[in-house]
């Protein structure tokens, strides 16, 4: 681990990233060497899938830096079909297979679109039987094409509670340890709720579209929106708004102090391309909140809203 943080710490001060990323993927490799830990299922075929897919991209526009803060990887089929056409086929058998080569998949598409910034792959926890042993084909992925590892985030999306108790904090601490972000999606929906908060602590906490449609109507959802940012301060961890459709919701937001979005308002996912956000409803979002850049330092202040109008 020493090495592994070693290694992290040249990157940060501006060694060859390529050179350093090889020399990761080695001392990784060397670690495992001494065989797999007990129960261990690495061993599997990571190419034993029997259909293809492909992945669209749709973006995080973070206001308070006015850009881009990083892509979502979607699957899809590889004609562009919807991710239902590729998940139906995923079975218990398959599915370490299909997780790994989706983690492939996902940055050997974005390092050839020239992708810039974070890149967000979702992730099956159950599908990961070790963690050390089972991030191998990702760290190899990145190294090959030069991605650096602190530009990737995984995102739970276990629709399925998570069998081993502690399981998924092995696999965020791992993460963490090599520079990889993690964040918990469609949080306030299904498992991924406070209990999972208390026990993963994740960088990033991405909100349910359940609670944002039509948060600017309902004095419910601005409620519990505004409690989730004083949270998220004081963890710390960052709060995504997903799922943003109307330019109503999206203003209520960031009334709320909550500057990083996703959704149609901005983008549809886009196949094998990295799309932009309009930039006529980012102009006309910027342009109603010209403070907006200075807005995350306003809620680190504790300078809030009022949420009950």
């Amino acid at each position: 681990m020493f090495a592994l943080r070693l290694v992290q710490g040249q990157l940060h001060k501006g060694h060859d990233p390529i050179l350093l990323f090889l020399t990761l993927t080695n001392l990784w490799m060397t670690s495992m060497n001494s065989g797999p830990a007990p129960g261990c299922n690495r061993c599997r075929d990571i190419a034993a899938l029997d259909f293809s897919f492909s992945m669209a991209f749709q973006p995080i526009y973070d206001f308070a830096a006015a850009d881009v803060w990083g892509w979502e990887a979607l699957v899809r089929g590889v004609n562009g079909e919807g991710a239902f056409s590729v998940l139906s086929k995923v079975t218990d058998e398959n599915r370490y297979a299909f997780d790994q080569q989706c983690r492939i998949r996902a940055i050997e598409l974005a390092h050839s679109l020239g992708m810039p910034g974070r890149l967000s792959i979702n992730f099956l926890p159950n599908a990961v039987y070790e963690p050390k042993a089972c991030i191998r084909a990702t760290v190899e992925a990145a190294a090959r094409v030069g991605f650096p590892l602190e530009r990737l985030q995984f995102e739970i999306t276990e629709v399925e509670e998570v069998r081993a108790d502690g399981h998924l904090r092995r696999i965020v601490d791992e993460y963490r340890a090599m520079g990889m972000g993690t964040a918990v999606d469609d949080f306030g929906a299904g498992y991924a709720g406070l209990n999972l908060l208390i026990r993963l602590q994740p960088d990033v906490l991405k909100l349910d579209m359940d609670l944002i449609r039509n948060i600017d109507k309902d004095r419910v959802r601005r409620i519990i929106v505004a409690h989730m940012v004083s949270l998220a301060r004081e963890l710390p961890c960052t709060l995504i708004a997903e799922g943003v459709e109307t330019l109503e919701e999206a203003r209520c937001l960031l009334d709320l102090g909550i500057t990083l979005h996703q959704g149609y308002l901005y983008a549809r996912p886009a196949f094998e391309a990295i799309p932009r956000p309009d930039p006529t409803v980012l102009a006309e979002l910027l342009g109603a909140f010209p403070d907006v850049i200075g807005l995350r330092a306003l809620t680190s202040a504790g300078l809030g809203t009022d949420i009950g109008k």
